[in-house]
């Protein structure tokens, strides 16, 4: 079986933190193999693992990175940004009061009219029909809880909802580094 050409969506590269921890586990965080090679040009990583491919120039010639790690590290524990996807990634891509994963948007618990504000603390992710059947009320007004109380995550937590949803596709010489709650084979 021949390799895939090395085109600009081809070949992507996991990347690690100084302590070997990946940035990111949701999205996973890579970078384009161009991004990959240009940062060990500029000595701002090391490579830990490596494709068969290799990428030519008239004259050098280099196996492309899969793995590479930070020769600084970023810090993990800063506030997380208040955004949709993370918001979802806090709640776990399911409505927040039926459970479905279906046509996802936001609900303001208290809502606004209320005085509620957008904000971790009261935004919790809904279906479209659990957000239009409560409306502009309040949950004890609706009869409608939220399975769990909306909270400001940290990064951590963030991180550790990350690893629940592993990517379609995870290259071999990323296993060691990336530590999903799946089943090892024997």
């Amino acid at each position: 079986m021949d390799a895939a050409p090395v085109t600009a969506g081809n070949y992507p590269c996991l990347i690690l933190n100084a302590d070997y921890q990946p940035l990111s586990y949701f999205p996973l965080s890579l970078w384009s193999w161009q991004d990959a090679v240009k940062a060990v040009f500029l000595d701002r990583v090391d490579v830990v693992d490596h494709y068969e491919q290799c990428v030519r120039s008239p004259s050098f010639e280099m196996q492309m990175p899969s793995v590479v790690a930070l020769r600084d590290y970023v810090p993990q524990n800063r506030t997380p940004a208040f955004t949709r996807f993370n918001l979802f990634l806090r709640d776990g891509f399911k409505c927040t009061y039926c459970g479905s994963p279906n046509e996802l948007t936001f609900d303001h618990v208290i809502p606004r009219r209320l005085g509620g504000k957008t904000s971790w603390t009261n935004i919790v992710a809904a279906c479209s029909g659990c957000n239009l059947k409560k409306g502009g009320r309040l949950p004890k007004d609706a009869r409608m809880h939220p399975f769990v109380a909306p909270f400001q995550p940290t990064m951590h937590q963030l991180q550790a909802q990350g690893r629940r949803f592993p990517p379609n596709h995870l290259h071999e010489s990323w296993m060691d580094y990336l530590y999903w709650d799946i089943e090892l084979l024997a």
